[in-house]
């Protein structure tokens, strides 16, 4: 693990200037002249006008039903847990309405249900659930108490002058100190991490501390709790540890320094990146807005910019984050943290007119100086198209972690992307699959990552927490498109031996029309297996869509069983070879995932290549695969072991190698042809790969090739122990001599 490391002369500079400027409220993400110029611009403003709209309906609307603060009982999905959470974002835009219209009725409504806030709190005993580590008041977890105070101390800024002394003593006094402390100094395990919950946390007590203009609290936002007591293999709810080995720093900028890598990737992947990016951005301006000469927004090289920017990139054609580690699908930039997160960073961090684009997707802005800012900016027609790109993103926070590749290939309907995971192991919610992919089109996924296995916020399914399956299934190295050696997950299915460790990124080059690569190794995962994956796009005019060629190479000390899934989509039309169905369907294993697999047919080919075919989505797609003759094709299933039905029936396609010190797995996936379900015309439906063949394997080279059927060639061959570009290569192969620059060289040639 790399060493924490703090930034002393940046730090230094706010300890010497660390007073907090003049009160006047709003100040901390609505400013008194970002209200004045709401006022006199939202008339012309379309967008900001019906965000304001929105934001009065639902008001309005709740307040017809009165105001209800239910006694804490239910996990998340519950009705007490939806009903305080939908309090927060009620006071959240009731303040901010109140500032807009100069309503006062959203200022009581305000006001009141804080009282009653205020009578509750003091009752509260840790929420009755008893199911997490650091257990909240009003919710199950402190992450969600956090959630409500970063929320309600917006509320609270909004109608701060409005208030009496009286009842702003006692809300402090009753609610917002003891909330604060609760969440701080009565959980340093929650509070002190360096974990998106402690992020929730640090931005929760640094708000509510500008609000109340209390020195303590900012301080202790920024800089955490001066100690905690925290043993060094203490652990959270996922198997996490609390404390990363050598964490000697707490607080907002240690998130900010050990949380992201120098590219802005998060090292928990885009799921909670994404969550994560609201508390971010947030205090990020309510610091801006109070203590300017931090100048947050430059911190670390413009971090948080980067991060917004690295996080819009690390989604499909349709805006769908990457499922990578623990992560719910569908989840996309049109959320609320993306929100917020688009709107502050073009605001603040250099006005790219390309966020603009995705603010008009997005359909809404914040209700402040950032949104006031991007409405306008749409408005004067500066919009531009926001431009995804190939990316090798480093991980960790010394960018020395591993890496993150993505590879775009193609435009519009012939769109194909490629996630590569050579990252770090991703803390308490990282998965087990070491040089992992996952594959998209323009429809969506074409070989998925399975994500996890959780319902959020679906009260019948375990309370919306993460399911059992989601150690037993979900993180496993099987239920990914990853190597599994002998039927056991990458470092024994073991969190802490996990994160000792990274994979190694090879090569990038994402420069040239015909070709975009990626290659990267992992020597950790099995011990004295090394592994070594390469993935390219390749774009030909031969062929309709880009294809991917995947070449795994893999060497051990020892004879080896190695099973390489790939996991898709759809429905199964045909494959080349003969396959024999069990009469009853079984389980494969008792551990590491196989228990929720079975296995629904086997077969061997005849020759040196092995064909699948499925569709889904009106399209088809096709997978060539080389093979040997005793390598056994299986044909999986999810869902085997699931008593209370919360895992998905998938499919997957698995290569496996037996008794096998060394080995090289080559395939071409193809995405062809089209179906149209209204003259019922299949076009295209058949693959244009007539062949795979590894040609060369050594120390130094390996060399793989793949034809269509119209006898061309394409030659691939990969420098296995040189990346360096300039270096030279010479190389004999099928008897024709090959000399190049660099870490590989391709070619397409015709017989």
């Amino acid at each position: 693990m790399h060493k924490f490391k703090i930034h002393i002369l940046f730090l230094f500079f706010i300890l010497l200037s660390c007073s907090v400027h003049s009160q006047t409220h709003p100040n901390l993400i609505l400013t008194k002249k970002g209200v004045a110029d709401i006022r006199a611009e939202l008339n012309q403003l379309p967008l900001l006008q019906s965000s304001v709209q929105q934001a009065i309906d639902f008001v309005d609307g709740e307040m017809l039903n009165g105001i209800d603060v239910p006694v804490p009982k239910d996990m998340a999905g519950g009705y007490t847990h939806n009903c305080h959470k939908k309090n927060y974002s009620l006071m959240q835009k009731a303040g901010a309405l109140f500032q807009i219209t100069q309503d006062e009725k959203y200022a009581a409504y305000v006001r009141d249900m804080l009282m009653e806030y205020a009578k509750l709190y003091p009752t509260l005993g840790l929420h009755p659930a008893n199911r997490s580590y650091a257990p909240g008041k009003i919710f199950w977890q402190n992450l969600n108490d956090a959630n409500w105070l970063v929320y309600t101390s917006q509320a609270y800024d909004c109608i701060y002058d409005w208030l009496s002394a009286k009842e702003r003593k006692k809300l402090e006094k009753d609610l917002f100190r003891p909330f604060a402390d609760h969440l701080s100094v009565d959980s340093p395990q929650f509070y002190n991490r360096v974990h998106n919950h402690s992020t929730w946390g640090n931005a929760a007590v640094g708000m509510i501390g500008f609000v109340m203009n209390d020195k303590e609290l900012i301080d202790r936002a920024f800089y955490g709790l001066k100690s905690d007591n925290i043993k060094a293999d203490q652990k959270d709810n996922d198997g996490g540890l609390i404390k990363m080995p050598g964490q000697n720093q707490a607080g907002f900028f240690a998130q900010l320094d050990h949380l992201f890598s120098p590219d802005g990737y998060y090292t928990e992947g885009p799921y909670y990146q994404r969550y994560a990016m609201y508390p971010f951005v947030m205090f990020a301006e309510a610091i801006e807005n109070n203590r300017p000469d931090v100048k947050i927004f430059e911190y670390r090289d413009n971090l948080l910019v980067k991060a917004v920017n690295t996080l819009l990139n690390l989604t499909d054609v349709n805006g769908l984050f990457f499922p990578i580690n623990d992560a719910q699908k569908g989840m996309s930039y049109l959320s609320r943290e993306l929100v917020s997160s688009v709107d502050i960073i073009y605001h603040f961090g250099g006005q790219d007119s390309g966020l603009l684009s995705v603010a008009q997707k997005q359909g809404q802005v914040m209700i402040d100086d950032s949104g006031l800012a991007v409405a306008k900016a749409i408005k004067e027609g500066k919009e531009k198209s926001y431009q995804k790109k190939s990316a090798n993103y480093k991980d960790g926070a010394d960018g020395e972690q591993g890496a993150l590749g993505i590879l775009r290939a193609g435009k519009g309907e012939k769109e194909l992307c490629l996630v590569m995971k050579n990252t770090s192991q991703g803390m308490g919610h990282g998965h087990f699959d070491k040089l992992s992919f996952s594959l998209y089109d323009d429809k969506g996924e074409v070989l998925p990552d399975y994500g996890a296995a959780r319902y959020v916020n679906i009260e019948q399914k375990f309370g919306g927490g993460y399911l059992h399956e989601n150690n037993t299934w979900a993180k496993q190295t099987i239920a990914h498109n990853a190597l599994v050696v002998n039927r056991i997950s990458h470092f024994g299915g073991k969190t802490d031996i996990g994160n000792e460790f990274h994979s190694d990124p090879y090569f990038f080059d994402s420069d040239r029309e015909n070709i975009q690569i990626i290659s990267a190794k992992e020597n950790n995962a099995y011990p004295g297996v090394k592994m070594h994956r390469t993935l390219a796009l390749i774009n030909d005019e031969q062929f309709e869509k880009p294809l991917l060629l995947d070449v795994f190479r893999v060497n051990s000390d020892s004879v080896q069983e190695y099973e390489l899934p790939y996991h898709f989509m759809g429905q199964l039309l045909s494959t080349n070879y003969e396959y024999r169905r069990p009469e009853v369907l079984s389980k494969m294993g008792d551990s590491n995932g196989y228990q929720h697999v079975r296995l629904e047919a086997e077969g061997q080919a005849d020759g040196n290549n092995a064909k699948i075919s499925w569709f889904v989505n009106d399209r088809f797609y096709s997978l060539t695969s080389y093979v040997s003759p005793e390598d056994k094709l299986l044909l999986i299933r999810s869902g085997a072991s699931d008593p209370n039905f919360n895992l998905r029936t998938e499919p997957a396609f698995v290569i496996q190698k037996n008794k096998k010190k060394n080995a090289v797995f080559a395939s071409v996936v193809e995405v062809h042809g089209s179906y149209d379900r209204i003259t019922e015309f299949a076009d295209n439906a058949f693959s244009s790969i007539s062949k795979v063949d590894v040609l060369e394997n050594t120390d130094d080279y390996t060399a793989v090739s793949f034809e269509d059927v119209n006898d061309n060639e394409w030659i691939l061959i990969i420098v296995n122990t040189d990346a360096c570009k300039e270096s030279k290569h010479q190389v004999k192969v099928k008897g024709v001599d090959y000399q190049w620059s660099g870490a590989y060289y391709f070619i397409q040639s015709k017989r």
